[in-house]
């Protein structure tokens, strides 16, 4: 028998589900939670008891959003033993146009982060580290020591952010994703020079 607390996580997670699926359509703005629970077919009250504020549903929102492309990232490793069409296959998931919405919020957030609004604290303490990690352990096991790993995923995360900022700011794509391309050559020499 379900408990409370797991048929609450359950609803919490089916309401975010809709608010992405709101976002990736019409993108967020200046939505009030009112505006935003009927469009997903909710009462705003239900949007305030599960994520307690905007500024909290926000925050609830890119950490969603954000765990379901490091799953996808470790499904794409899954399916390759290379790091360049790792890098690329990732990089044209996260530089999709359907994802613009969504990641305009994160800069957005990012940006409250930066001018250390109280609801974005838990929002900074993952908003690095939890990427990192996840990126060096694909390194690790592509050979790669633990410190430079640790290395070599920071910039890989500060390279992806940056770029796709650009795309977003720009909407320059065959820049964009030259620059990428050539960052993904980069690690491959890198990774060839590595194993000589």
């Amino acid at each position: 028998m379900a408990t409370r607390a797991a048929i609450s996580a359950s609803a919490k997670d089916a309401l975010l589900e809709r608010c992405v699926e709101h976002l990736q359509k019409v993108g967020f703005s200046d939505l009030s939670m009112r505006e935003l629970a009927a469009a997903i077919g909710t009462s705003h009250r239900m949007l305030h008891y599960h994520f307690g504020s905007r500024d909290g549903l926000l925050v609830e929102i890119v950490s969603f959003v954000e765990a379901r492309q490091r799953a996808a990232l470790e499904t794409l490793e899954a399916e390759t033993g290379d790091l360049a069409e790792l890098s690329r296959a990732f990089w044209k998931r996260i530089s999709d146009p359907t994802l613009a919405p969504v990641e305009r919020l994160f800069f957005e957030i990012y940006a409250h982060a930066l001018n250390g609004r109280p609801w974005t604290a838990t929002f900074r303490e993952s908003v690095v580290t939890t990427w990192t990690e996840a990126i060096a352990q694909i390194l690790i096991r592509h050979g790669v020591s633990p410190g430079e790993a640790a290395r070599r995923a920071r910039l890989s995360l500060a390279v992806g952010r940056g770029l796709l900022l650009d795309l977003l700011a720009t909407g320059d794509r065959a820049a964009v994703d030259a620059a990428a391309e050539l960052f993904t050559e980069l690690i491959v020499a890198e990774e060839g020079e590595r194993r000589d």
